[in-house]
């Protein structure tokens, strides 16, 4: 059982090896006038998501990543700096461009300056979207380290909307490592629940807990960032959207290995318990994602046949080449 959910390998379709997807991916983007790389940089993102089968934030955002860049609306060539740094705290600006750069680099200065202090965090702003804040989390742990990370954008509630508006998709991902088990990775949308006047009356507090997550995901990765300052409004570009991003150095607080010792035991006994109805196994977030992509890094990244067509559109617009037909062998 799949709950129809969009992130979830197909069920027909062929399998592309990690390398020619990112190359094609690149290319797209160099071909919209991406620096060569920012698109590899940005391909490797996106393809390690799709590896996950994360695909909604993998190859599924290219269009849109497309459509932003053709219009004028996201700088293809950013120029990314660091506006204020501390030992444990950075400021980044995106200068317009997609919010993986400033994301990216400035987790990787957050993970030596936790290495050095135990915490370190950061904001970033002056950009587009950031992806799946999974994307920073994931880099955190690979280190050793607590990741936590929120973006949100720059979004005003008018006086006559109803307040439960305040709830949308903003992001937050919470990463912490294991040793042998999966690590845990919560990586999701703040949108859990759409409202519904009957079920108010019976969840109430259920929606007031709704609000009050997104609520602070949305100040900590947005007003927190100052998405709402004024020089933003005024860009040539729409960089409306931010973030927040947070890394903790576990060996600063407890001996990493038996951190993961107990982290491997937590997460094995909620393995071990009986799933959920439907579901063909209990796991805890990502746990799913860590199966998949060890599968898929042997066996070649699955693309539905939707999937490979769309990608085909949008390379045949910028004049790409796919080279998809060399992996019919693969179908499934």
């Amino acid at each position: 059982m799949n709950l129809n959910r969009r992130n979830y390998p197909p069920e027909h379709g062929i399998r592309v090896p990690f390398a020619q997807l990112k190359t094609l991916i690149s290319g797209l983007f160099e071909a919209a006038d991406m620096r060569v790389h920012d698109a590899q940089l940005l391909a490797d993102i996106l393809t390690r998501n799709n590896q996950r089968c994360l695909y909604s934030h993998g190859t599924g955002q290219i269009r849109h990543y497309l459509e932003c860049i053709k219009k004028g609306d996201v700088n293809p060539r950013p120029e990314i700096t660091v506006t204020q740094e501390a030992a444990a705290s950075l400021v980044m600006d995106g200068d317009g461009g997609l919010g993986y750069f400033p994301c990216y680099h400035g987790t990787r200065k957050l993970i030596d300056k936790a290495r050095a202090g135990g915490i370190a965090a950061m904001t970033t702003s002056n950009h587009h979207h950031v992806g799946a804040t999974g994307n920073y989390t994931r880099m955190a742990i690979e280190h050793d380290c607590i990741g936590i990370c929120c973006s949100s954008y720059r979004a005003h509630l008018g006086p006559d909307a109803m307040i439960y508006n305040i709830v949308d998709t903003s992001p937050l991902s919470i990463a912490l490592p294991a040793g042998e088990q999966p690590p845990l990775v919560t990586d999701m949308g703040g949108r859990l629940l759409h409202f519904q006047g009957e079920l108010f009356e019976r969840l109430p507090t259920t929606y007031f807990k709704v609000m009050a997550l997104t609520s602070a995901v949305k100040a900590l990765g947005a007003v927190f960032p100052r998405v709402f300052r004024e020089a933003l409004e005024d860009s040539p570009w729409k960089p409306n959207q931010a973030a927040f991003i947070a890394v903790i150095d576990i060996a600063h607080f407890t001996p990493i290995d038996e951190f993961k010792a107990d982290m491997d035991q937590f997460i094995k006994e909620a393995r071990q318990s009986q799933p959920l109805p439907g579901m063909e196994r209990a796991e805890l977030a990502g746990g799913n994602e860590w199966a998949w992509e060890r599968e898929n890094v042997v066996a070649g990244i699955p693309m539905s046949d939707e999937h490979v067509e769309a990608l085909r559109t949008e390379a045949d617009a910028l004049g790409v080449q796919t080279h998809f037909e060399q992996f019919e062998s693969t179908r499934f």
